[in-house]
């Protein structure tokens, strides 16, 4: 029963989670280091609610598509799994509310979008992108967040993560049917704006500059060949080991935005998450 909670949970994901967290936390400043703790927990709390919410609402098509998953196998109740993915929302909520009030409101926000994507947006091939590439460009800023007041004047940097998750998220619709080239080419194209975009952010650094470069030359490494093997082949087998390298290397999105913010030191706790992600990825399922 324990396996089965735990592949809901999604371990590996929930961990890329708190890179966002500690990205925004540097953007930010890092000047108040008491609402960090509060942050990390609203942000697991978060992330795992709407994973399992995710799956709850998915019951009847896993059943059919992916009956593997704990909903449809019977390892987990779909009520089990309902009050337990309200309960870490809530819970994430309640947690980023005790750091400041502008992170109450971003968690607010996340919360709400979760369960827009979970229940409404996600089968809409334009909507469903969008509003998951929200969530996650909600998850840095709850890290800016952590002092009053940035979020309203950085909340750019948040386009990074909006856009690359949206591009992640288009091709993962093909994971069980196949996609298209056309999708994938244009997911291709947005993943290299990213890859663009932070040259030019790290271009502009003052301590943490080459620390940031070579980030973004592994997260290029890391994306770009298997979303181009995507655009020649979407079979689903393609498609699923481009959708995990995809939200396993966002930790490089974080970790060359927190040595643009807070040098090189600071992006390799950053980058450390990713390695724990990493290494709970072969453990459980991130798809």
């Amino acid at each position: 029963m324990l396996r089965g909670y735990l592949e809901l949970l999604r371990p590996a994901n929930v961990v890329t989670a708190i890179a966002d967290v500690l990205a925004g936390y540097a953007v930010a400043g890092r000047s108040h280091p008491r609402a960090l703790p509060w942050l990390v927990a609203a942000t697991m709390c978060l992330y795992a609610g709407g994973v399992v919410l995710n799956d709850v609402f998915d019951r009847n098509v896993d059943a059919v598509e992916r009956p593997e998953r704990p909903i449809p196998s019977g390892r987990v109740s779909a009520s089990r799994a309902a009050a337990l993915g309200a309960s870490l929302l809530a819970a994430g909520v309640l947690a980023a509310s005790q750091a400041t009030r502008d992170a109450l409101i971003v968690s607010a926000a996340i919360a709400a979008f979760v369960i827009l994507y979970d229940a409404r947006t996600k089968r809409h091939a334009l909507a469903g992108p969008i509003t998951m590439g929200l969530c996650r460009g909600l998850n840095l800023l709850l890290g800016v967040s952590a002092v009053a007041g940035a979020v309203w004047t950085r909340w750019p940097i948040a386009l990074f993560a909006v856009v690359y998750i949206a591009a992640v998220t288009t091709v993962s619709r093909g994971e069980v049917h196949g996609g298209r080239s056309t999708v994938a080419t244009v997911a291709l194209i947005s993943l290299a704006g990213v890859v663009i975009g932070l040259l030019a952010l790290a271009a502009g650094a003052s301590t943490g500059r080459l620390a940031a470069i070579v980030l973004v030359g592994a997260l290029a490494y890391r994306i770009l060949p298997p979303y181009w093997q995507v655009v020649k082949e979407p079979r689903p087998v393609v498609i699923r080991r481009a959708v995990k390298a995809g939200v396993l290397s966002l930790v490089l999105v974080d970790s060359a935005i927190s040595a643009v913010y807070a040098g090189p030191l600071y992006a390799a706790v950053v980058l450390m998450t990713g390695l724990v992600a990493g290494s709970l990825a072969r453990l459980f399922s991130v798809t």
